[in-house]
């Protein structure tokens, strides 16, 4: 069997954030295409949200884990990236394996990245620190 590296990861991603949802008592619906700007649909108490979700590990060297908000893809033209378009999601997710935690931010909080601290800062700054701790519920 091929395995293709990425595409694993981000199905582990997928799978722990479902796992997650539902444990937070959402009932968690997959689109039917992979087209859609969003990978999950999360429903609780009437309402609906659209999520993206992203698998990241921690960077060791500072205690972060980083998301761009973009995305990319790979044709016969070559590898592609574009920004993530923030009005066709609700929710971005982002899973950890280093942690096993699913970290929920709100996309329009951030510009085009953003890092969540999981260790704490040597300097033990807190100010302007966005503590993964922080996002451990869906907004």
């Amino acid at each position: 069997m091929n395995q293709h590296h990425a595409k694993n990861s981000g199905d582990l991603g997928v799978f722990g954030v479902q796992v997650d949802l539902h444990e937070k008592g959402y009932i968690v619906s997959v689109p039917l295409t992979e087209h859609a700007p969003f990978d999950l649909v999360a429903y609780k108490n009437g309402s609906c949200k659209t999520i993206q979700v992203k698998y990241r590990s921690i960077r060791e060297d500072r205690g972060t884990i980083t998301v761009h908000f973009r995305s990319s893809y790979s044709d016969s033209n070559g590898l592609h990236t574009q920004k993530v378009d923030k009005g066709g999601i609700d929710v971005y997710s982002i899973y950890c394996p280093n942690t096993d935690s699913c970290y929920y931010l709100s996309p329009d909080e951030f510009g085009e990245t953003v890092s969540l601290r999981v260790e704490p800062p040597e300097n033990n700054q807190t100010e302007n620190i966005n503590f993964a701790s922080d996002y451990l519920e869906v907004p």
